[in-house]
């Protein structure tokens, strides 16, 4: 024969799901169904109640109504020894509170010093004189960790160079005394705020977020977000790594000769273009300049000939993408035996010199002239800047002889 407590046991099992066929409820409780909880910090349980329509007139507010917090099962009179809490006790196996108000049925609840032992399923219930009723039918799972949880990203905006980006890193805050404190590594320099919100199923979570504008160097590069948490005189920290995957038009796009020296006739020659870009280059695109004409030679990444007389010359490739293209510096293919071509612009650039030189030759000869055209007829100007930076006796000779003259 069952002992008498499997019995209550069992009949309390059989009418809660009687209960739950008929959608019959005493008490309608409202929590999160699991909180991660850190051992040695504090819970917060967010949690509110309703009754229904058939027993509104039995919960009177302005009577103190007592909140009772069991473990494992609901069944009050079958387990008492899994009662953890009642606020009516002002001792409890849970060091604890009901911070919400109960008058206005906000049952919300704070447990403090959490162990690893706290993990269990929770139920709630309500002790009012006539009216004692317990939600069998919601629970709340809560699990306690050593170690916090990593954070959690979220990308606002297409990774592509050049385009603002903005990076949210949350952490959750079950205990919301001590929220953790979230920090960024990152390859650009960012401002940032942390800030405590409140989720939609009444949680807490601490969120940071981070925007700059991408740039094509911040392609594969690491991210970092750390939530640190505060417990007791020490922290624990959790962290969530990201490499960002920046889309950008080709870079860096390079063009090679080989051989590079002058080679004769017949001989094979091999160019190759270079690129970084992602998504990967789909089209390389080869150019000759030759006789200041640009032509298109050919098509791949890399392109081979036997070189002829009239290969000789300037070229250059094309990178593209979805995203642009990229060009390369001109290389050349010299032929022995073949003058090298010379820039026209050489041609220009010299003509303009020529030309500059000329045009200050002029305006110093006329400057001259202008100048010598002002002296007296017959005054020589060697004579005349000697004379004014001449000893004073030297001047006086000169002045005596005029004076004999003159007589």
């Amino acid at each position: 024969m069952a002992c008498p407590e499997n019995m209550f046991f069992l009949i309390g099992l059989f009418m809660s799901g009687v209960l739950a066929c008929f959608g019959q409820q005493d008490l309608i409780a409202t929590m999160p169904d699991r909180l991660d909880v850190l051992t040695g910090s504090c819970v917060q349980i967010p949690c509110s109640f309703d009754i229904p329509d058939k027993h509104k007139y039995k919960f009177n507010s302005t009577i103190l109504t007592s909140g009772v917090w069991m473990k494992d099962i609901p069944y009050f009179d079958v387990r008492p020894d899994n009662v953890i809490f009642n606020s009516s006790e002002t001792v409890n196996r849970y060091q604890g509170k009901i911070t919400g108000n109960m008058s206005q049925k906000n049952c919300t609840t704070v447990f403090f010093n959490v162990t690893t032992s706290y993990t269990n399923r929770y139920y709630f219930r309500i002790e009012r004189q006539p009216f004692r009723v317990t939600d069998i039918g919601k629970s709340v799972d809560i699990v306690v960790r050593d170690l916090p949880s990593s954070p959690i990203f979220t990308v606002y905006g297409e990774l592509k160079e050049g385009n603002p980006v903005s990076l949210s890193c949350s952490a959750v805050a079950p205990c919301p005394e001590h929220p953790p404190e979230l920090t960024w590594t990152l390859p650009t320099q960012f401002t940032t705020e942390n800030q405590l919100q409140e989720n939609p199923d009444q949680t807490k979570s601490v969120l940071s977020t981070v925007t700059f504008t991408l740039s094509y160097l911040h392609h594969e590069k690491n991210i970092t977000c750390t939530a640190v948490y505060p417990v007791g005189t020490s922290n624990k920290t959790a962290e969530h790594n990201m490499m960002l995957n920046v889309s950008f038009s080709p870079k860096d796009t390079s063009a090679s000769i080989s051989p590079a020296d002058p080679v004769l006739v017949d001989s094979c020659v091999n160019l190759t273009c270079s690129s970084t870009a992602n998504p990967p280059v789909t089209n390389f695109t080869w150019f000759q300049i030759s006789g200041g004409k640009t032509t298109q030679v050919a098509s791949g990444q890399s392109y081979s000939l036997n070189v002829t007389a009239g290969d000789g010359g300037l070229y250059y490739c094309e990178a593209r993408n979805s995203h642009g293209c990229g060009k390369s510096k001109e290389v050349r293919l010299a032929i022995q035996g073949q003058e090298e071509p010379v820039n026209p612009k050489v041609f220009e650039i010299v003509g303009k010199t020529l030309g500059l030189l000329f045009l200050f030759s002029l305006i110093v000869f006329f400057a001259w002239r202008r100048r010598t055209s002002r002296l007296p007829s017959g005054f020589d100007m060697t004579d005349r800047s000697q004379g004014q930076n001449s000893p004073a006796g030297t001047v006086c000779f000169n002045q005596a002889t005029v004076g004999r003259g003159n007589q």
